[in-house]
């Protein structure tokens, strides 16, 4: 069966980065103790963190301030910059279908 996460050979790039063989042995046990692969764990990570998943944004949130990423006033502006957008959407009603009709209604009047 082939993996869902994957892309097509044609739109691969390679991520990669160091980290010790004890973190990374403990991370293929968990992985497969969950029955996923590597790969599947960071794409499914990855896929998280740029959809803006809440959990993994108080997360980040958490691990920034445990190691001193950024200074508390630049935590706290992104703070109120995800405050007000959530804020936005939920007054616009703008969920992801509804963005997706507003651009299906410019394409369809404007003949693009």
């Amino acid at each position: 069966m082939s993996d869902p996460t994957t892309p097509s050979a044609g739109d691969r790039k390679k991520i990669m980065f160091y980290d010790t063989s004890d973190r990374q042995s403990k991370l293929r046990i968990r992985c497969n103790f969950d029955s996923i692969s590597q790969s599947q764990f960071f794409r499914m990570m990855i896929t998280g963190y740029i959809e803006n998943d809440e959990l993994i944004y108080n997360f980040m949130k958490k691990c920034k301030e445990r190691y001193h990423i950024q200074g508390e006033n630049k935590r706290d502006k992104i703070d109120r910059i995800r405050k007000s957008s959530n804020q936005n959407i939920k007054k616009f009603s703008l969920g992801e279908k509804e963005i997706e009709d507003i651009f299906d209604i410019i394409e369809t009047e404007s003949g693009i």
